[in-house]
């Protein structure tokens, strides 16, 4: 099958959105919103290293544009569409309808529309997808810009992911396969957080990027990690190593003033959040544990390890 006509198949369809010239010329053109900056970003999944091979088609579909979603979330932006290149062994129709289906149905969840991108074939499944957004001049939220005293909050749960990874078929695995990227958090927090990141590679290895980019330290509050309850079953350690270096959450993780904290706690959030610690001036992670240091060492997801 013609890659043409894998794009017209399962790609190409009519789009809602502003785009002035979408699929099936050499390149996307979109007009920009004035006043409005454009945020950008790309992650590749590789079968095998990013899921599991034997992760169904819709999940992986929906998987690869959720993850770029995230990162837009992190930055505060709006979610405007996202370009595919696709990498495949083999057309196997059935996985290829599965694929886009869940790839569509992310779109659609938010309100994003593909523009453009590229097929071809390859001894390894490869999905790269790059996302577009929109954020106000100057309002980007970035890693760096914790300040001293600022409370450190995470949404959502974190380490449902990495259980559902060692765990394939409890329900947990669904955190795994489906994460839900923070896009309206995400946008809430504009004006509000002082940095944010979002939690793909561990808790503890992505919240010290915002310490290393803002040059300050915090204290995390182990008992105050939210964890499921499936967790809660488990060792104190074990349980704590899933949460803060399992990593696939994309959570959004970000740091903010008690007072503007107080100013989000009277909007209304689609998310839970809570908070796990503090920015200090002493850089470096600490760790407490009902009010005791704790000594524990952690390691996130490393992509060439």
């Amino acid at each position: 099958m013609a890659e043409f006509s894998i794009i017209d198949r399962y790609f190409k369809r009519t789009s809602n959105t502003d785009v002035s010239l979408g699929i099936g010329d050499d390149s996307a053109i979109v007009t920009p919103p004035l006043t409005q900056q454009l945020v950008i970003c790309t992650d590749t999944l590789v079968a095998g290293r990013h899921f599991p091979l034997d992760t169904s088609a819709h999940a992986i579909g929906w998987k690869s544009v959720a993850v770029n979603l995230s990162d837009l979330a992190a930055m505060g932006a709006k979610p405007h569409s996202i370009l595919l290149a696709l990498s495949l062994p083999t057309v196997d129709h059935d996985w290829l309808a599965g694929f886009s289906q869940g790839l569509f149905a992310c779109c659609d969840q938010f309100g994003v529309a593909l523009i453009g991108g590229d097929t071809t074939q390859s001894t390894q499944l490869t999905i790269t997808v790059t996302a577009l957004g929109w954020i106000e001049q100057g309002q980007a939220i970035t890693r760096a810009g914790a300040q001293v005293g600022d409370h450190i909050c995470v949404s959502g749960q974190v380490g449902d992911a990495a259980f559902g990874l060692q765990h394939l078929g409890y329900p947990l695995q669904q955190r795994l396969d489906y994460p839900t990227p923070r896009c309206q958090l995400g946008q809430q927090l504009k004006g509000l957080a002082s940095s944010m990141i979002d939690v793909s590679d561990g808790l503890a290895q992505d919240l010290g990027h915002i310490l290393k980019a803002s040059n300050v330290g915090a204290k995390l509050s182990l008992d105050q990690l939210p964890i499921d309850a499936s967790l809660k079953k488990l060792d104190l350690r074990q349980a704590w190593q899933y949460a803060l270096a399992g990593g696939d959450d994309y959570e959004l993780c970000f740091t903010i003033s008690p007072q503007n904290f107080e100013k989000l706690s009277r909007q209304q959030l689609d998310v839970p959040l809570t908070i796990i610690g503090k920015i200090t001036q002493q850089t470096g992670l600490l760790f407490e544990y009902m009010g005791e240091i704790s000594p524990l060492h952690v390691h996130g997801y490393q992509h060439f390890a």
